[in-house]
Parts: structure tokens; sequence; C-alpha cells
């Protein structure tokens, strides 16, 4: 297996990624414990990840499992944060983490499917420290040293004229610039424009609206956007903010292939915990393929708790008798599984994506057949939970959505 190389090139204007010496725009997922074999089903040709090894596999496996279904890798690279504690004034420390990122750089840079180095995930995210960005700066150089084939970059979490402004002058090694936005990528190409940045880029996380962007409750629990809400803003987002910057940007990576829970278990996932897709994955084939899956995922048009939206900040007094309905519009005549659940509301402040634990499964007395409608009592004790409901089909498709709710 021969080394694949990877570069940047200025053509008419353009920056062009190149993967072999021939023109590669990327058209990946973030993926940890997501299913490689169905990324490259769905026509994708590349994927991010966070760290050389992610708990269960190796990088060596993960690298392998890529090349086997035709597909590249940005390898991440794990780098202490500032909000988890790390001091980027003690050298003794900056120094050991090079080593350490050495010796994964060195066991993992001859790999054909490796073509880039992510350096950290958004270190300045709760960050006051510039020095972080020296150590980049130093770690992005050791690479080039052992790596002359591979190109480096780091992902931020958002862009601004300041942080731009500190890595220009802090971290210049870095082959290219990685953003991570949400809703915010909405505003492009205004952000990049103010921000200062004449560089090349790539979108390292995208997705859905971030629990920190949507409306809250009167109670402060974030409202998630449904399945199929979702869709369409993955559809837009890239159209129109990231296929439109054909000057600076080489491509996309698209947040989460997998599932995980943050805030709730549903809201960044594009499957569920056992591995259904939802309609964000169909939306992913009909950009990366120009067509749509065969098999496309159920639609949610409306939900309702009471005859109120999640928008309504819905309040119910302990054990009231409540009604929940869904509307579907199914995308083929199949038979639709339903399932409902209410779970107590997240009780997280983490940010960053760092590991939540998954809130309680609240028992309430269900009433008639859970379908389109469920009816139950509202729990006995007072406080904020989410009603849940779930809709599968025959061809692992699914639609979901959610509403918070207070019991009084």
């Amino acid at each position: 297996m021969s080394i694949s190389t990877s570069e940047i090139k200025l053509i008419n204007g353009h920056y062009k990624l190149f993967v072999n010496g021939k023109p590669f725009y990327l058209k990946g997922a973030g993926l940890e414990f997501g299913s490689i074999k169905q990324l490259a089903d769905h026509g994708a040709n590349s994927f991010r990840t966070w760290r050389t090894n992610n708990g269960q596999k190796s990088g060596k496996e993960i690298l392998d499992e890529a090349h086997q279904y035709g597909l590249k890798v940005m390898m991440g690279i794990e780098v202490a944060r500032e909000r988890h504690g790390f001091d980027y004034n003690d050298s003794l420390a900056v120094q050991e983490q090079l080593y350490r990122i050495r010796d994964e750089v060195l066991e993992l840079k001859d790999h054909p499917a490796l073509i880039i180095w992510g350096i950290g995930n958004e270190l300045n995210l709760s960050s006051n420290d510039i020095n972080v960005w020296n150590a980049v700066n130093e770690i992005s150089k050791m690479i080039h040293e052992v790596d002359a084939h591979h190109l480096t970059t780091t992902s931020l979490a958002g862009i601004s004229p300041n942080l731009i402004a500190v890595i220009k002058s802090r971290a210049s090694d870095l082959d290219f610039l990685s953003f991570q936005m949400y809703a915010e990528i909405d505003a492009l190409p205004k952000l990049i424009d103010h921000s200062g940045w004449d560089g090349p880029f790539a979108f390292t996380e995208w997705g859905a609206t971030g629990y920190w962007e949507v409306k809250k409750t009167t109670w402060g629990a974030p409202i998630e956007e449904t399945s199929t809400q979702k869709a369409a803003h993955y559809l837009n987002r890239y159209l129109q903010s990231i296929a439109l910057q054909e000057n600076q940007c080489l491509g996309s990576f698209v947040f989460l292939w997998g599932q995980k829970q943050e805030r709730t278990s549903t809201w960044f996932g594009m499957f569920t915990p056992d591995d259904r897709k939802t309609e964000c994955v169909d939306v992913m084939h009909y950009l990366w393929n120009k067509e749509w899956p065969q098999n496309r995922c159920p639609k949610v048009a409306a939900f309702e708790l009471n005859n109120q939206s999640a928008n309504e900040s819905v309040t119910l007094e302990a054990n009231q008798f409540c009604s929940a309905k869904v509307q579907i519009k199914a995308m083929t005549q199949t038979k639709l599984t339903f399932y409902w659940e209410v779970r107590e509301e997240s009780k997280s402040t983490k940010e960053g994506g760092d590991k939540e634990e998954i809130p309680e499964l609240v028992f309430v007395k269900w009433q008639k057949d859970l379908r389109e409608e469920a009816q139950f009592y509202a729990p006995e004790k007072s406080g904020a939970y989410r009603l849940f409901v779930q809709i599968e089909d025959p061809n692992a498709g699914v639609a979901h959505a959610n509403i918070p709710f207070y019991v009084s």
C-alpha cells in the first residue's frame, strides 16, 4: 500500500485540495463510532475523527477500514484543553504532550487512507490562554518534519477577527483552518469576510441547530427541532453556505455520523443507537450523489402535546391526563412502528461535546394503542421532563421529535 499525498494549490484564485495529484473535494462526515461502510455506501469520500484511538478501535484499525471502503481520513489528534484544566504555561506538560503526539504521528503517517492531521478540537472554546496556539504551531511543525506528505489543520469553534489574528501570528505553520458552525453558518460569507481569513478552510462540523442557538422554554429547556426540520437545515446550509464558498472551501465533514447524548439522545446524531438512519442521512446521500436514496425516511409534519407545540412551554399538573399527537408523512407505503417515552430533562451544563449522562427514563401510565396518538398520565413528581416519539419504518429509517414539558 502506497502513501497518499495531500497538498493545497491556488489555481485561478481558487484554493483546491489535491490527493495523489488529483482534485479532491471533501465530501465527508465526523465519525467516531458510526459505520464506515454505511458512509461509503451513501457516497462520501472521507471522514474525520477526533483522536487517533477512540477506545474501541486503534488509529490503524480505523484507517484500515477506511481504506477497505475507499475512504480518506482526516485523523484527529487529541490536544489538551484549557477548559479541562491544562496549563499551557507548564512547559514540561506541553513538551510531554508534543512527544506523545509525535509517537502517534509516526505510527500512522504512512497509511494510504490518511490525508490530513487535525490538531485538537475547539481549543478556543472557553479558553483565554493564547499560548495554546504556540503549542499547536509546534505540533504542526513537528508533523511536517516527520511527515512530509500530509496537511495539518485545527478545528475552531466559530470564527472571529480576534481569533484569526491570534492564529495568524502564533500558528502560521498550519496548512489551512477548519471551522465548526451550526446555525451560525447561515451568516456566511459575511463571517468569513469579517474575520479577515483569506486562506483555505474546511468545515469540520456543521449540521443541526445547536442547543445553545435555539429558543428555550420558560424554565430554560432548549427546544429541539424534529428530524424533518433538521434535514431541511442540512440541505439549505450545504447548498446556501458551504457549496457557495468556491474560492476558499476545501469541503466539509457533516456532524454526526453516528449517535451521542448531547442534551438529548437525538440532537446531533444522524443515526439512532440501533443504527437506524434519519432523514439527514437521506439529504447527505442526495448531496453526495445528486440523487435521493431508494428508501427514504418518514417525515414529521407536526407534533403537539395537549394541542400545544414545543414552542408554547407546555405545563402540566401532576397525574394530569394528556394526549400527544404526531403527524407523519411516509415516503413509501410501508408499515410504521411508533415508540413513545418520557425522560427527565437533562441537567447537563457541559459544552464542546463533552460526555453527558443520559437522563432517567420516567415511568408513566400509557393509555390505548401507541401510534400517531398517545395518551398518558403526567408524572407525579414536579419538575422538567421531555416527551419523545420515534417512528420506524421496515427499511431501517426513522423519524423523531420531542417536546419539553414541566409538571407543576
